[in-house]
């Protein structure tokens, strides 16, 4: 049966929504040069009471990647410096490499990613020379393990390698990496790869004698007359973080490489340092790392680059306190290594109130939870249980994501925040668990967030939500479909009309 046109062009449109449907993230690193390295178990309960969804290791730790078993975390696993060498010569050490670190793990670990060395270019440019063929070695191995459309494989770089990154619109890759450049960029365009860059506005500021104003460097409004713009295409910047982006992105232009998507695999800001590093501050990292959360879930690219989102990784999770250097280098985690925050920190965007370790205590759905039980008590609460549903409904504040664990921890929280005090608890059947992480995000405040008043007012504690279309509460009647993706229905109104206009012929 040939496709009518129309329809043909609606299905091109629905899969480039179903394409363009993910969110940016915000994920960390994993540093381990530290005295009391926790188990790798502690650490991932970690992230997963944080709802951290990617993270960034520096080698393929097999105690890490099997803690990471069956909890959905996206993991990228790093090819070490020390390894190149020997990946890139030979084919066959690829594919060993590939084999015991990352086809041993999946399914049950999502690796998705492969970082070949860190910074390769500026920190052991002799190995530069083979590193496309390591990148390559390294792909051929995961199509031969059939996983080359599930895993991703770069090499992130150093903003050194572009010498003069403003204005962003006549930065370049140094002349002398144009060739290594131009095969990794060539790779990562064969491959439907992304750029892996390691930002640091930190950087930027310090070595820029004063050129650059600390709030520039922070995400803070400047004033009109101190507003960086680009002299070229006239773009204002409002943060240098999106100004080192938008140079990589032009840098790939100058040598003919477009839609590249940028994904920084290193930013932060140090919490202390040494008598000569005065910027290196509890209080600016803090506002540094609060801020770059916004700026990133805000799900907007640079100024030249709008519509590509700018994926992130924050350097880093612990303080390594054996690492060598300034003190500042000791000093970049959002932790310290027995768990408690360095300072107040929300990854999700929300209210750093109650962040890593703060006093305020949150309902949510485990994130192994079965999604039938989920389903029972997300029915109980919103009925029964007599939640506040009114902002999960179509259209509201707390709607998307539009799956039942995302709906299922707003009720679960609005239930246990009125009931507590009358002995109400945080259990559901085994399905929900307590946290001190505030869980709003955006514009979805949860009930006993700072941030409550983000939905405006408009669900009173007491209101059970809208009438449904079917009658009744609509609260009782909001489950029926978590079981299908968000964009089903439309798929299946394309394919009735299909049979109907076949019908008519």
């Amino acid at each position: 049966m040939l496709l009518p046109r129309w329809f043909a062009e609606a299905l091109l449109l629905l899969f480039s929504i179903l394409a363009c449907s993910n969110a940016a993230f915000i994920g960390v690193n994993i540093g381990t040069d530290l005295t009391n390295m926790p188990p790798p178990s502690d650490i991932v309960t970690l992230l997963k009471s944080q709802q951290i969804t990617h993270v960034r290791l520096y080698d393929a730790n097999s105690h890490m990647l099997k803690a990471f078993a069956n909890t959905s975390i996206e993991v990228m696993v790093g090819v070490t410096n020390e390894e190149i060498l020997k990946i890139g010569r030979f084919p066959s050490a690829a594919a060993a490499w590939v084999n015991k670190n990352v086809a041993a793990y999946i399914p049950s670990t999502n690796i998705t990613a492969i970082a070949v060395g860190s910074e390769v270019l500026t920190t052991i440019p002799h190995v530069a020379p083979i590193l496309a063929s390591a990148l390559n070695n390294i792909h051929k191995a995961l199509v031969a393990s059939n996983l080359n459309f599930k895993v991703k494989v770069s090499s992130p770089m150093s903003m050194d390698i572009m010498p003069k990154p403003f204005p962003p619109s006549t930065s370049t890759f140094s002349p002398s990496w144009n060739t290594t450049v131009y095969q990794l960029l060539q790779f990562l365009k064969n491959t439907g790869s992304f750029f892996m860059l390691n930002a640091y506005p930190y950087y930027g500021y310090t070595t820029a004698n004063g050129i650059f104003p600390l709030d520039y460097a922070l995400f803070k409004q400047l004033s009109p007359v101190k507003q960086i713009v680009d002299p070229n295409t006239l773009l204002h910047y409002n943060s240098m973080f999106d100004a080192m982006v938008d140079a990589a992105y032009y840098s790939m232009e100058a040598l003919n490489f477009s839609k590249i998507p940028v994904v920084v695999t290193e930013t932060g800001w140090p919490s202390s340092g040494g008598g000569d590093e005065a910027a290196a501050t509890v209080a600016n990292a803090e506002t540094f790392n609060t801020n770059l959360i916004k700026r990133v879930l805000n799900n907007s690219g640079p100024p030249s680059q709008p519509d590509i989102p700018i994926n992130t990784y924050i350097y880093e999770l612990y303080n390594e306190d054996k690492r060598s250097g300034p003190v500042s280098e000791r000093n970049w985690g959002i932790l310290f290594p027995n768990g408690t925050s360095v300072y107040p920190l929300s990854l999700s965007g929300g209210s750093s109130s109650a962040a890593l370790n703060g006093s305020s205590m949150f309902c949510v759905a485990k994130a192994d939870a079965d999604d039938d039980k989920l389903v029972d008590g997300l029915n109980w609460a919103c009925g029964q249980g007599r939640a506040n549903c009114a902002a999960i409904q179509p259209g509201q504040p707390c709607y998307l994501p539009n799956d039942v664990k995302s709906h299922a921890s707003f009720a679960f929280n609005d239930y246990y925040q009125k009931m507590k005090s009358a002995g109400g608890t945080c259990d559901f059947d085994g399905t929900a668990i307590t946290t001190t992480r505030d869980p709003s995000y955006r514009t979805c405040a949860y009930t006993g967030s700072l941030n409550a008043n983000a939905t405006n007012g408009n669900f009173p504690p007491d209101a059970l939500g809208p009438a449904s279309p079917l009658g009744g509460n609509a609260n009782a009647r909001i489950i029926f479909s978590y079981h299908l993706p968000i964009l089903a229905p439309l798929a299946l109104t394309l394919l009735q009309l299909l049979l109907q206009h076949d019908r008519l012929l």
